[in-house]
């Protein structure tokens, strides 16, 4: 009896896990970022997230059948370690590191978007400041957003959601008769190429970072073998239908991908459709929710920082230090914050590429971990090279082709990130001649006491 206590109960089936990813994604994404995407895909939105929805389906897949297998945290990171080589997972853990320093930046910035646009007398470093300091403080003083509250706001952006559809099609029937809802426009128009919305494909792949965050659910899940790898899927699937019918309404009421301020133009549709009480209600859900996500998003980075510190990856008395006081690592949260000060001279395009070429990384890495897991095993184990093989392959495919469209500031950024973590690596394995050191990416009872954001 004293052994099952220290055990989570396996009480979570397939649909609520579901919910959770589809929760922790954020569906309201598509609007907050609909302007700048659309502009991308010059008014093919729908079209560019049912290229990106593909994309995670087949890297969902590989994602489900590695998590079947190491059923552990660590993600990305874990599954190249094993699968390929501890070095291949260092590198890939590196990637996946320039994600945690960018997306704060990102969050923050298009919070910063909506409220120069309103505000345009208050300048955009004031806004950034404001974000930054604030949300430093909160993490450095531990404290937590309750799990109740987080859950209050993305039911109140569902509902935010809901209704922006509800107004966006009365208004387009208004203008165009019930005809006007069926349109193949917002999917292919006289601007259209391949390469264009193969272009806002690779911008929209950021709509769908955490949706494998169903995998930390494994010992809480009934049969985590089978109902994980399917909610991995089924969350691609789902997020991917509401980003598409979304972004298919919003382009019906704003046809093609001009926009006086990109950054702002869903508070624009909002005003158009339902007033300026409905306008003034979703830029403060906008708001809310880059404020409220920028707090977790940057102890998460800084919590991922210290793991590598602690475990010796990262030089120890810098990324391994805590707050005697406060016990949080105030390095890493100023440097996130620091690094959230480059927001002043980017765009939201080009910030959310420097995400998505971590992102990407990652991605294809799964993919040739499954392939790689696949040969090491074959003399012993009976699979399906198809679902093994091509499907991955299929997947990598798919993301190398996305990875070629991201703006090059970004390919640059990640290729210089990348030798820096070559280097590092040589350096720490003394010329390859030993491994890596493990990084442990789950806290124990008196780390978590210790480092609680």
């Amino acid at each position: 009896m004293e052994s099952e206590s220290n055990h989570l109960a396996r009480t979570v089936t397939l649909w609520p896990l579901i919910l959770f990813g589809v929760a922790y994604i954020c569906p309201f994404i598509v609007l907050i970022t609909f302007g700048t995407f659309s502009e991308a895909a010059n008014g093919t939105l729908p079209t560019a997230y049912v290229f990106s929805t593909i994309a995670m389906i087949f890297t969902a897949l590989s994602y489900g059948k590695l998590a079947a297998l190491y059923p552990v945290s660590g993600s990305a990171y874990t599954y190249a370690r094993k699968a390929i080589d501890s070095r291949v997972g260092f590198m890939v853990g590196w990637a996946i590191l320039l994600d945690y320093f960018f997306l704060p930046m990102v969050v923050w910035l298009i919070g910063v978007s909506y409220l120069t646009d309103q505000f345009p007398s208050v300048p955009k470093a004031l806004w950034l400041l404001g974000f930054i300091i604030l949300t430093t403080a909160l993490n450095i003083l531990g404290i937590k957003l309750a799990t109740r509250a987080n859950i209050v706001l993305i039911a109140f952006q569902m509902l935010i959601l809901v209704l922006f559809i509800i107004f966006a099609l009365h208004d387009v029937v208004d203008r165009n008769g019930a005809g006007g809802i069926f349109s193949g426009h917002p999917f292919w128009n006289h601007a259209s190429t391949l390469g264009v919305v193969s272009g806002g494909a690779a911008l929209t792949a950021y709509s769908f970072i955490g949706f494998d965050a169903v995998s930390t659910f494994s010992e809480e899940v009934v049969n985590p073998r089978k109902t994980v790898p399917r909610a991995i899927v089924l969350t691609a699937i789902v997020a991917g239908s509401i980003f598409v019918v979304v972004a298919y309404v919003a382009q019906l009421v704003h046809p093609g991908g001009h926009f006086a301020s990109p950054d702002s133009a869903p508070l624009d549709i909002a005003k158009h459709i339902a007033g300026d009480f409905f306008g003034a209600v979703f830029l403060a859900t906008v708001i809310i929710a880059q404020f409220t996500a920028g707090i977790p998003i940057q102890a998460a980075g800084a919590r991922l920082m210290y793991a590598m510190g602690r475990d010796d990856v990262l030089p120890k008395k810098a990324f391994g230090f805590l707050h005697p006081r406060f016990h949080t690592p105030v390095v890493n949260l100023v440097l996130t914050g620091i690094v959230g000060l480059i927001a002043l001279r980017l765009s939201v395009s080009t910030s959310t590429s420097f995400i998505n070429f971590g992102a990407f990384t990652a991605f294809a890495f799964v993919n040739i971990s499954v392939v790689a897991q696949y040969l090491r095993d074959r003399r012993t184990q009976r699979r399906n090279p198809v679902t093994w093989v091509v499907v991955p392959i299929i997947g990598l495919a798919v993301i190398i082709w996305l990875m070629t469209h991201l703006d090059w500031k970004a390919l640059a950024l990640g290729c210089t990130w990348a030798v820096i973590g070559l280097c590092w690596l040589t350096w720490m394995t003394r010329g390859f001649r030993i491994a890596p050191p493990e990084m442990e990416l789950t806290e124990s009872a008196d780390d978590e006491a210790e480092y609680a954001t």
